[in-house]
């Protein structure tokens, strides 16, 4: 898997979604929570991921911006390390629920470890 972020891997199915809030499963790592939601596409890609950052703590979209690009590029980096090996395909959400604003090491290493977490849960 290479450290990119095509758009055939960007979650933008409202169907999808909205069954994976329902139907989903979570991990958090404070100030990151993952949702995530075993599924198959059409495409052949591990997994669909999308970033979402709440309006009600960040009511600049100047803000919600800077961390969504903050959530993008860390997922980017790290996501070749922990889903190489992962055989089923996977939707996921990554919500930043925190209220301060993050730097960009605060992220990467609160990924890391929800990715860790999301692994361990899988394997049971």
């Amino acid at each position: 898997m290479a450290a990119s972020y095509p758009k055939k891997e960007k979650l933008k199915s409202k169907k999808l979604i909205d069954q994976m809030f329902t139907e989903g499963q979570s991990i958090s790592a404070f100030p990151l929570r993952l949702v995530y939601f075993q599924t198959t596409f059409d495409n052949n890609v591990v997994a669909k991921t999308g970033v979402s950052v709440s309006k009600r703590n960040f009511k600049t979209a100047v803000d919600r911006n800077r961390i969504k690009r903050l959530l993008r590029e860390s997922y980017r980096l790290n996501k070749a390390d922990f889903f190489n090996n992962l055989t089923t395909q996977h939707a996921f959400m990554i919500l930043y629920i925190g209220k301060d604003k993050p730097k960009f090491a605060q992220v990467e290493t609160k990924m890391k470890h929800l990715f860790e977490k999301f692994l361990d849960k899988i394997s049971e």
